[in-house]
């Protein structure tokens, strides 16, 4: 079988093990849009790995900080994360999901202090891993489509 060869990058991200699908919600986290042209973005989606089918996206001049992180980590618990200097590798790690999430997900009760006038960032607490569930922290409603509620 021929296989097709995505280009390596330079500097910047590569973000592996994406569950299958939520590539795009990866992007749309990292907030690249088609108006992000200055840069080479590589998206694999259903791509068959040693470990099952998994997506995988590349980018290029961008280095993802500690709180896009976690976001991913909400969408794509088993995602590792490859930093890429001068074409080589060097930080690999695999994202976590924190016992808190402060910030990151808004809280779907509209009646919830988090979503009125006070200045304080949302907070949620994690009640299981797999499946994830978490409930805010201020109003403890548990939230249903963790992936529609990422800030």
């Amino acid at each position: 079988m021929k296989e097709l060869k995505v280009q390596p990058i330079k500097n910047g991200t590569v973000i592996d093990h994406i569950t299958p699908g939520n590539a795009l919600k990866v992007l749309k986290i990292l907030g690249i849009t088609e108006k992000y042209a200055d840069s080479v973005i590589s998206i694999a989606m259903n791509v068959v790995g040693k470990r099952g089918v998994k997506d995988i996206v590349k980018v290029e001049n961008r280095e993802i900080d500690p709180k896009e992180v976690n976001k991913i980590a909400l969408i794509a618990p088993n995602a590792t994360i490859n930093i890429i200097r001068n074409y080589e590798v060097v930080e690999k790690y695999k994202v976590s999901i924190p016992d808190e999430i402060v910030g990151i997900v808004k809280c779907a009760n509209p009646n919830c202090i988090s979503n009125g006038k006070e200045p304080i960032e949302t907070k949620f607490i994690v009640k299981s891993r797999n499946p994830l569930r978490i409930k805010c922290y201020y109003c403890e409603r548990e939230a249903e489509d963790i992936a529609s509620q990422i800030i």
